[in-house]
């Protein structure tokens, strides 16, 4: 069976049976990184996906020289290049462990499959990127309309753990503001 943190996070998403889970458990295999690895570079090619059993870990674009936080993973978490399981082409962004990571591993092709050949496992994969969509639409809406205090407040209510476990330079690259004005809000609330 898989490990509880995964199992619980796949389960709080979509109701897939014990027979589903057991063919996808089937295809993992367990991986440890440290803090700092980069699971994803830009660039590259990446035919994995990762559980996210243990740990904490950002995707962010660099632009400019500058990183720029686009997302957290929290444990239970699925991470791995949109853009190699959607449109077979090199990464766009990286994915970094802010904390030491115990991960499961998937093929891609196999996770394909997976979709492709049981209805619960398709849909658990669908309702998962509904629920990143609507965090991005949020995100960007927030980004554009809400003063930094309110993003930052938004942003605890979100991703708490993620507020007691990553550096501040991380969150405030994520909500579009400097460190400074993170710490004055940090110091306010």
């Amino acid at each position: 069976m898989l490990p509880p943190n995964i199992l619980r996070r796949i389960r709080a998403a979509y109701p897939v049976s014990d027979e589903s889970l057991r063919l996808l458990s089937e295809h993992l295999t367990p991986c440890d990184f440290p803090r700092r690895y980069k699971l994803i570079t830009e660039g590259a090619r990446y035919p994995l996906a990762y559980f996210l059993e243990e740990g904490l870990t950002r995707s962010y674009w660099l632009v400019d020289g500058q990183e720029i936080t686009t997302s957290f993973a929290t444990e239970g978490a699925i991470m791995f290049s949109m853009d190699e399981l959607y449109y077979d082409r090199p990464s766009e962004e990286f994915i970094e462990t802010i904390e030491p990571c115990r991960c499961y591993s998937i093929p891609l092709n196999t996770l394909r499959h997976l979709f492709d050949t049981n209805i619960e496992l398709a849909n658990w994969g669908r309702v998962i990127h509904q629920d990143e969509y609507r965090r991005l639409h949020r995100s960007h809406k927030e980004r554009l309309t809400l003063p930094a205090r309110e993003r930052y407040e938004k942003f605890q209510e979100q991703f708490p753990e993620v507020c007691l476990r990553s550096p501040l330079g991380y969150i405030a690259s994520y909500l579009g503001i400097t460190l400074s004005t993170l710490s004055r809000l940090r110091s306010k609330i």
